[in-house]
């Protein structure tokens, strides 16, 4: 009996943590968009120098790459990575606008952006889930939990009937 509501207990926890992934996901979202929108004016600003003297973005960068100069060889170096996660989390962004709210938790696991998770992680917030996705999600959690601990608990079987037939053996 005891081990029947440890199952089902652990299952309702999965469950609940489960069903906090969509809420994560639309928190990661709304820094996702901040980081995008901050990014979009850094490689503007780049891209309207580079302009200016006559490059294009690749060229400017080469260029900087190339200089004599180690501190313009390092500012070329983080142009380049912050111009390629500018890519990367607009292609992120568009990927969460196309789907829907399971596809949003799918967005953050397939390509997270490790910063925007740890600064996502830091400040989140859970919340209760009143969503589809929500119950969806804590239907799942439930489901794959239930599976494991049951798994787990069929797998010790053996061992506790020995158990038992030895118990009996020492109290006779």
């Amino acid at each position: 009996m005891i081990g029947r509501t440890a199952l089902l207990a652990a299952a309702v926890f999965g469950g609940v943590i489960a069903s906090q992934a969509p809420e994560f996901a639309q928190q990661y979202r709304q820094r996702l968009g901040g980081a995008v929108d901050e990014l979009r004016r850094v490689v503007a600003d780049f891209d309207r120098d580079a302009a200016t003297v006559g490059l294009d973005r690749e060229r400017a960068i080469a260029s900087l790459l190339g200089d004599d100069t180690r501190l313009v060889q390092l500012r070329g170096a983080s142009t380049a990575a912050s111009v390629e996660r500018y890519e990367r989390l607009t292609a992120q962004q568009a990927a969460f606008e196309a789907s829907g709210p399971l596809g949003r938790v799918e967005a953050v696991l397939r390509a997270p952006d490790r910063d925007l998770v740890d600064a996502t992680w830091d400040s989140y917030e859970p919340a209760v889930p009143t969503t589809t996705a929500g119950a969806v999600t804590a239907a799942l959690g439930f489901v794959v939990v239930y599976i494991i601990a049951a798994c787990c608990r069929l797998a010790t079987v053996p061992f506790r009937r020995r158990r038992r037939i030895r118990d009996r053996r020492e109290t006779a």
